[in-house]
């Protein structure tokens, strides 16, 4: 009898996975540990265990993660059969593996999750937004969606992120979610939507985590999204927080938010007494509609953050990641494919939400063939994009490997205006921006570094210079 170890590996992290939940709810405090050395008897690859080991020795010297561990055992069944299963052991055990396997069948990188705009329509009109400029009528059929996340399953990847626009407005939002109850989904989402029916409709999927975008308390968020924004949230969060979904927060930071964000503990507080598990922090990108260089935190205002984040790691009950300043975990830029990439929702196949250049379109390309695209592969061969990882955006930190991207690969830009980043007055304020950020956050590159925070570059990068491969 032919035996498929594929699967066996696969129901066995499973079957592992759900003692896990049935150790932690009966006494998380003692179990958590040998939970984590039982994942690492089953970890397939070096990654798995590094990871294994950076988890364990945090909740061992750490009481936020502990606590955060305490909220994760609270949430809806569904959820720890759908979204932990497919987080941990499809997105992670398994599919890390077998992307790694993808890389070298295909000669190119295949990244952990693939962010999708199912569409660009929207019913708030927020100042700045990221995605305002392109087409509000723009919208990728489900067939098209459906077609990309198979084929991503067959390269190992089970985490698809969605924005948009407001993905919640896409009539076939949630057979999305429920043709493929094999991945973990995550959307970005102004939360306005979310009401009694479709948090119920979350909790029976099972596999969808929506981050809530909201700017602060109630008068930097309406000032933004508009009167009454916040209050809607809030009652969103409510109803999500009741019903056990794992739901997390999107902040843009900017010059006028900063402090109130990040500087005292008052909000991330309140977020977690509202049962926020995560916060993803974006520093704003003049990008998209109403670009206004004055949104722009100043390099100060983001050294502050490169210390209070990682303090709040340490202090909070909630997982929070600061995409910019976190360069040093990532190893530098994670987008053009190296961990993921956009597609918007006119099937634009870009190297990030925030680099609006395109050479494909997948609707009339394969996953794999997108993947291959010589916009990918440029990007690709400069990462990281400076050896000071504090500085690892090709946008505000490093404009001329941009510059250099887009006139090597051909690349044209998405949507009217997207060109002002590398060339005009914009361009300009960014030369001068991140040459500035280059000089105040060298010093806390290298502390981060005597601290032994990355010893070392990511494993993909290492292989590529072991293969003779350079940085351009």
């Amino acid at each position: 009898m032919a035996i498929n170890f594929k699967f066996a590996k696969k129901f066995a992290a499973e079957q592992v996975l759900k003692q896990t939940f049935h150790y932690l709810e009966k006494d998380p405090e003692k179990n958590f540990i040998k939970i984590l050395n039982l994942a690492d008897k089953i970890a397939r690859t070096e990654k798995h265990h590094n990871d294994i080991a950076a988890i364990k020795k945090s909740y061992e010297t750490n009481p936020a993660i502990r606590e955060l561990v305490r909220k994760i055992t609270k949430i809806a069944p569904s959820y720890k059969e759908g979204m932990i299963m497919n987080f941990f052991v499809n997105s992670g055990l398994m599919g890390v593996a077998r992307q790694l396997e993808a890389k070298q069948e295909l000669g190119a990188w295949v990244p952990w999750t693939i962010l999708i705009d199912p569409t660009s329509a929207c019913n708030l009109s927020c100042t700045g937004c990221w995605a305002g400029k392109y087409k509000k009528s723009d919208t990728l059929t489900f067939s098209t969606i459906n077609r990309i996340i198979t084929e991503a399953k067959e390269l190992g990847i089970y985490f698809i992120v969605l924005s948009g626009g407001e993905p919640t407005l896409y009539p076939q939002l949630f057979d999305i979610f429920n043709s493929h109850p094999d991945v973990g989904f995550m959307m970005y989402t102004n939360g306005t939507m979310i009401d009694d029916k479709m948090a119920d409709k979350m909790v029976e999927a099972g596999n969808i985590s929506p981050a809530i975008s909201l700017e602060g308390f109630r008068e930097s968020t309406d000032a933004r999204r508009g009167a009454g924004t916040y209050e809607r949230i809030m009652a969103a969060m409510d109803r999500l927080r009741e019903r056990g979904v794992i739901f997390g927060i999107s902040l843009t930071i900017t010059k006028q938010n900063a402090d109130e964000l990040f500087a005292t503990d008052s909000f991330i507080d309140y977020m977690v007494t509202k049962g926020a598990i995560y916060g993803w922090s974006f520093h704003y990108i003049p990008i998209g509609k109403d670009t206004n260089l004055d949104m722009m935190i100043t390099p100060e205002q983001r050294a502050m953050l490169a210390y209070r984040i990682p303090e709040m790691r340490t202090t909070k009950p909630i997982f929070l990641v600061d995409f910019w300043n976190d360069g040093t975990y990532s190893g530098g830029c994670i987008a053009g494919g190296r961990r993921y990439f956009h597609i918007n929702a006119k099937g634009e196949v870009e190297p990030c939400a925030f680099v609006h250049f395109a050479v494909d379109n997948i609707k009339n390309k394969s996953l794999k063939e997108a993947l291959q695209n010589p916009l990918f592969k440029s990007f690709q061969k400069r990462q990281p994009f400076n050896e000071n990882l504090m500085a690892p955006c090709p946008i505000i930190d490093n404009p001329q490997k941009l510059r250099d991207i887009v006139a090597e690969s051909g690349a044209y830009p998405t949507h009217d205006g997207a060109e002002t980043v590398i060339t005009g007055p914009i361009a300009k304020f960014l030369d001068r921006l991140s040459s500035n950020w280059h000089k105040k956050s060298k010093p806390i590159f290298d502390e981060r570094m005597k601290n032994g925070q990355k010893a070392k570059l990511p494993l993909e990068i290492r292989e590529r210079e072991q293969t003779g491969e350079k940085t351009a």
